[in-house]
């Protein structure tokens, strides 16, 4: 594999689901962790609630808008698993280095995540049907 692209580990796992303050009680009891951040990123149309498993995060995902995507996915396919999300070195040079082998991003460019990540997803049609977000510290 090309090191544009290296995978660190596992990020997070993102979970849609309708409310927050419904969900992260259940997640807490599941999870024997307390949820660590709430936080809404605007531009996605999305409020998260960060839970650690390991090095590993749980991210909850609340619509913050009816027509938003986490509220569309919840429309067509019910709550669940949304995404899973890839800790790379660098989002644009493993963007770069993916599109070359030809795996078709959703973003072209990083754009801003939670917890000040950079962040970019990859179209499930390229990528077994499996929404994937690649992830790094800004």
């Amino acid at each position: 594999m090309d090191t544009g692209n290296t995978v660190t580990r596992v990020e997070h796992i993102g979970i849609a689901v309708r409310s927050l303050a419904d969900s992260i009680p259940l997640y807490e009891k599941l999870l024997g962790t307390r949820c660590y951040a709430v936080e809404e990123v605007a531009d996605q149309e999305v409020k998260t609630a960060l839970f650690r498993v390991g090095e590993t995060k749980i991210e909850l995902l609340e619509s913050t808008d009816p027509e938003g995507p986490i509220a569309r996915f919840i429309l067509k396919r019910g709550e669940g698993i949304h995404h899973i999300a890839l800790a790379v070195p660098d989002v644009k040079s493993a963007l770069a280095s993916l599109s070359v082998q030809g795996i078709k991003p959703i973003d072209t460019v990083p754009r801003p995540g939670a917890e000040g990540m950079s962040i970019a997803f990859l179209h499930p049609a390229s990528t077994g049907s499996v929404l994937l977000e690649l992830c790094a510290k800004s």
